[in-house]
């Protein structure tokens, strides 16, 4: 006859005490600055995304652009013991360290909306078709200027990004593959002959420095109304088009006189001043979207699941071609920047 041990409640709730317990799938968020809007924005957003979701979250923001601040917050991050680090680069080529540090650790990395270069260390990278963003840039220029078929050659001035981050690159190749071909015509003229990334670009994606160089180009070439013609100017975001059309309007121009000028982010002092007749042009990135998608990815991690990618070819890091999902972005004017509105 066999003996059945009966266990007394409180050997149960011994037994119960010290099972082990489950801890939460950790993600660390690095972001930029909290002293843009749509980078204080999309980590929030982000952050309450992945909380929903049932993630212990951790949100660094690194300052105005610091990017040695950054750095130090990766490590604080993976010494907080999380298991996936989503970051949006501010020196995308100076974080080799910091996330080389984080791989030894076992901690994946998600690159947000920049490239982060140079290292292996990063697993996937999320972003938008950011070269398709320069084409719709430039294709606009090309389509308002009636660059294809005008009598008039019309003058521009381009501008550039940072040239620390990566996107700035493929902005700058969709937006020339557009408008080269007007440019070598003579169609299109840059009268201060300031043509390549080097002499166009924007310091950390700074509105004072685009403001600053507007203001220089006026003075050299001589533009502003009833003066020198300037027809239109590339701006590849919203933060460097606000310093150019304060320059601009300090000029003397207005919604009756401005050159087509494009943006990319639609903040909301761009879509006011796509209204107002100002910045002709944004670009979209519906942070939904690529929130959305971070946190596809942080769930499938966390499940040991594949991660959904849709592009294995474009994005060489220098170290390796890391695995990428392309959100799609949208052009905003004056007939549908309600759209836009958040």
């Amino acid at each position: 006859m066999k003996l059945v041990k009966l266990l007394s409640c409180s050997t149960v709730a011994a037994m119960m005490f010290i099972a082990p317990q489950v801890h939460a799938y950790k993600v660390g968020l690095a972001m930029p600055t909290q002293n843009e809007d749509r980078w204080y924005n999309e980590g929030v957003l982000l952050q309450n995304k992945l909380k929903n979701a049932g993630f212990d979250v951790e949100l660094f923001y690194g300052g105005d652009s610091d990017s040695d601040l950054q750095n130090r917050q990766i490590v604080r991050l993976t010494n907080l013991g999380v298991n996936v680090l989503v970051v949006g680069a501010i020196d995308g080529a100076a974080m080799s360290d910091s996330l080389g540090f984080a791989k030894s650790k076992g901690v994946a990395v998600i690159s947000y909306d920049r490239l982060i270069t140079r290292t292996p260390a990063v697993s996937y990278y999320a972003t938008f078709d950011n070269e398709m963003v320069g084409h719709m840039q430039g294709k606009y220029l090309v389509d308002k200027l009636n660059l294809a078929t005008t009598s008039t050659p019309k003058n521009i001035e381009l501008f550039y990004g940072a040239l620390t981050d990566n996107n700035a690159k493929f902005f700058w190749k969709g937006a020339m593959d557009e408008l080269r071909p007007y440019i070598q015509s003579g169609q299109a003229v840059i009268r201060s002959g300031q043509t390549t990334p080097e002499e166009v670009n924007t310091p950390d994606w700074s509105t004072t420095e685009a403001n600053k160089r507007m203001g220089e180009l006026i003075e050299k070439v001589g533009y502003g109304p009833g003066k020198t013609r300037l027809d239109g100017v590339l701006c590849p975001a919203d933060c460097i088009s606000s310093g150019v059309l304060f320059a601009l309007k300090r000029n003397g121009y207005d919604s009756s006189n401005m050159p087509v000028v494009t943006g990319q982010d639609a903040v909301p002092e761009a879509l006011d001043s796509i209204e107002n007749g100002e910045q002709a042009m944004t670009i979209f990135k519906n942070p939904n979207e690529l929130c959305n998608t971070i946190v596809s990815m942080v769930t499938n991690m966390s499940k040991g699941q594949p991660v959904e990618i849709n592009d294995t070819s474009t994005y060489d890091n220098g170290a390796k071609i890391v695995d990428t999902y392309l959100c799609m972005p949208e052009l905003i004017d004056k007939s549908n920047v309600a759209k836009a509105r958040r």
